[in-house]
């Protein structure tokens, strides 16, 4: 009963016009970001950070958080029209949405597209309201030990499932570990790493390494290394579902959201994976495969979209729960929450349960902007692939150096913004994953702080970690994880 109280509460907090207003501006942003191929929402959020620090942090979530959802809807609308995804996890609603947009069925795929992530994402955030606080409840008897080893295990997991080769993954995160480490000791009070510069005292700004790592090293390499976004090909048709298509839609919606969000509490590598499970899952059960890779099948886009949604909603549960995050854009997130002086994990239920709560609600509100905008308003989002390239990665720089400067205004703040973007670049054009540098940054420090409680708790004995228990069955995961891959490939090309 107190869960739905709190509900209640959130849904008040929410409600309000000020924080609708940013629901419904983060809500469309997140679709323009969306529909606009490469952006994504880890940029769009790293580029508006700086912005909006002045702003109540309850709106400034909601905000984030309609960004990034609504670029799950938006992403599909590319998709299906041109075959160009604007998101990774809308790669998969591509291969039979554009089949069905060619032999003029577009509306039918846009329709079950944004009613597919609509009911995802609403039973979504349905298990997010009842399974948060249950995990927040047991987190919080975790101590010292099993914090640092799970930290060890966001880092492991992050590292090598967001690269293209755990080596790549790891040096991207022992990078952002260094960037942790710049400052002053908490501990002894000595500066580390700052070169004698002043400004590096207080330690990397986490919003700027965000900020140059995803908004300007985005814009520079697109300026650099792509070519021109080409226009709609395919000629709209009105956006509505037959009485057919409903029936064949509606399951696979279900059988995809149950896919979908076990795969976003857990670093699994984003939703890509579940999108092709579900894709999978929907051409092996359909009673119609001839559709598949042809004429363009209806499940092959309904499931894969609700697959999209679910494992986005969940990323929230280890996001709040533990402040672990899950994807690129969470690990934002997290240094967003951090930039507010709140720390994500158990006790942000018992602190902040006004922020969390109304956070929760603004998902339900969310969806049901996100149905509003994306039915009605698919024409108007296809116009904005009409904008120059040049015009749009020159406006993110200009908000990108506006928003750092205004920081502290520091010159210095400027230098080390275009550098990290040049590292950016570097890491992109090798193949290097940014997600564990944010990761290594914002966690490191926290993860050293826990290892340090624990070494004192056993008294400067590192067999802490193997008398509890729960510790124990972490550090048998980590190894796990970091062995396991290599047995079966080892195994796999023997045979």
């Amino acid at each position: 009963m107190d869960i739905w109280n709190q509900l209640v509460q959130g849904f008040l907090t929410a409600g309000t016009p000020i924080n609708l207003l940013w629901c419904l501006l983060g809500c469309t942003i997140g679709t323009a970001v969306g529909v606009l191929p490469g952006i994504g929402p880890a940029t769009a959020v790293a580029m508006l950070l700086p912005i909006t620090l002045k702003v109540d942090p309850t709106a400034s979530m909601i905000f984030f958080s309609g960004i990034y959802y609504g670029a799950m809807y938006g992403g599909s609308t590319t998709s299906i029209l041109l075959n160009t995804p604007g998101e990774s996890g809308s790669m998969v609603t591509a291969m039979e949405g554009n089949k069905m947009a060619k032999n003029g069925r577009a509306g039918a795929a846009l329709a079950t597209s944004a009613i597919g992530s609509f009911v995802a994402g609403t039973i979504a955030t349905v298990l997010v309201t009842f399974f948060a606080p249950i995990v927040a409840t047991y987190a919080i008897k975790l101590g010292p030990p099993e914090y640092f080893l799970l930290m060890v295990l966001a880092f492991c997991t992050v590292s090598a499932v967001l690269g293209k080769s755990t080596l790549r993954g790891l040096t991207a995160l022992f990078i952002g570990l260094a960037m942790g480490l710049v400052g002053i000791d908490q501990i002894s009070g000595q500066a580390r790493y700052t070169a004698g510069v002043p400004e590096l005292l207080d330690g990397l700004e986490v919003v700027l390494i965000a900020v140059g790592l995803f908004a300007v090293s985005e814009a520079l390499y697109n300026v650099m290394y792509e070519g021109k976004t080409v226009e709609t090909e395919n000629a709209m048709s009105k956006v509505h579902m037959t009485k057919e298509e409903w029936k064949r839609s509606w399951p696979a919606w279900l059988r995809a959201t149950f896919i979908g969000f076990p795969f976003g509490t857990i670093p699994a590598g984003g939703s890509e994976i579940p999108t092709f499970l579900s894709y999978a899952t929907e051409k092996k059960i359909s009673k119609h495969p001839e559709e598949f890779g042809t004429t363009g099948a209806i499940e092959g886009v309904a499931g894969p979209e609700a697959a999209n949604n679910a494992a986005i909603t969940a990323t929230l549960i280890p996001l709040l729960t533990l402040g672990i995050p899950t994807s690129n854009t969470t690990a934002i997130l997290l240094g967003a929450f951090q930039n507010y002086g709140i720390q994500p994990g158990p006790q942000l239920f018992e602190k902040n349960s006004a922020l969390v709560w109304a956070l929760i609600a603004s998902l339900y509100i969310g969806n049901v902007m996100l149905l509003i905008l994306n039915l009605p308003l698919i024409g108007m989002w296809v116009k904005l692939l009409k904008i120059p390239k040049s015009y749009l990665y020159a406006g993110i720089l200009i908000f990108a150096t506006v928003g750092v400067y205004g920081m502290r205004q520091s010159a210095f703040d400027l230098v080390l913004l275009y550098a990290i973007g040049l590292l950016g670049v570097v890491m992109r054009r090798y193949d290097f994953p940014t997600a564990p540098v944010v990761v290594g940054m914002i966690l490191g420090p926290l993860a050293e702080a826990q290892m340090r409680n624990a070494l004192s708790i056993g008294e400067g004995k590192w067999g802490v970690f193997l008398e509890r228990p729960v510790s124990l069955a972490l550090l048998v995961i980590v190894v796990m994880v970091l062995v396991l891959p290599r047995l079966l490939k080892m195994r796999k090309a023997r045979a």
